[in-house]
């Protein structure tokens, strides 16, 4: 299967990233071209489009990863809202489709909304990228200012927490202090992958239950 970006049509193999000079009303034709689905993902920056297939180990992370964000904020009793699917967008400069992304500190502020305007409104709190074809990159979060981009690539995860101007690589979430996330997140993928992920989760509710932290 060979990728092909025409006028009419679209098509990618998985895997495939395809990188392309392109004005933002060929970056805004193309994500109406696709319609209400999500593939390919494409964002733009820069004046280029990107656009990617992801492969099926894309999705199975990131919803590991959102399920353990999830998991730990249920722990702590905290208040959250969560999307995916979601295009983020500033006309002329980004547009952007994290895999995951949460409302932590600020979920009042998007509480209820069915259209999030991302010139007026705050951006997510945290942002979940999984990386499996070099499309992702940080740097792609910077004109939204979200304060914290985790990228998992190559089966580690990286955080990112932005400072002043630049985001900074960092050892610990700014949301969850006190908990040793990296080592957690290492436990649950090696779950996950010589058993599934459900294994992954119950086995960590089951150490935060008891109060065992990684």
């Amino acid at each position: 299967m060979f990728a092909l970006v025409s006028p009419d049509k679209t098509q990618l193999p998985p895997g495939a990233v395809v990188r392309l000079i392109a004005s933002w009303q060929e970056y805004q034709y193309l994500c109406d071209q696709r319609g209400d689905g999500s593939i390919p993902r494409i964002k733009y920056r820069n004046g280029e489009v990107w656009l990617m297939s992801p492969l099926p180990v894309h999705g199975r992370d990131a919803n590991l990863l959102a399920d353990v964000v999830k998991l730990l904020l249920d722990h702590e009793g905290r208040e959250y809202d969560a999307f995916t699917p979601i295009t983020m967008s500033l006309p002329q400069e980004s547009g952007i489709e994290p895999d995951y992304c949460f409302y932590i500190d600020n979920w009042q502020a998007v509480s209820g909304k069915k259209r999030i305007d991302w010139q007026q409104d705050p951006p997510p709190d945290l942002v979940i990228e999984i990386d499996v074809t070099s499309y992702s990159h940080v740097q792609d979060y910077l004109p939204y200012r979200v304060p914290e981009v985790w990228l998992f690539k190559n089966q580690q995860l990286f955080i990112h927490q932005l400072q002043g101007d630049d985001y900074q690589l960092q050892t610990n979430s700014c949301y969850f202090p006190n908990f040793d996330l990296l080592s957690a997140i290492d436990r649950c993928v090696q779950i996950a992958y010589e058993r599934n992920t459900s294994a992954a989760i119950r086995d960590l509710k089951g150490r935060l239950n008891n109060l065992i932290v990684p």
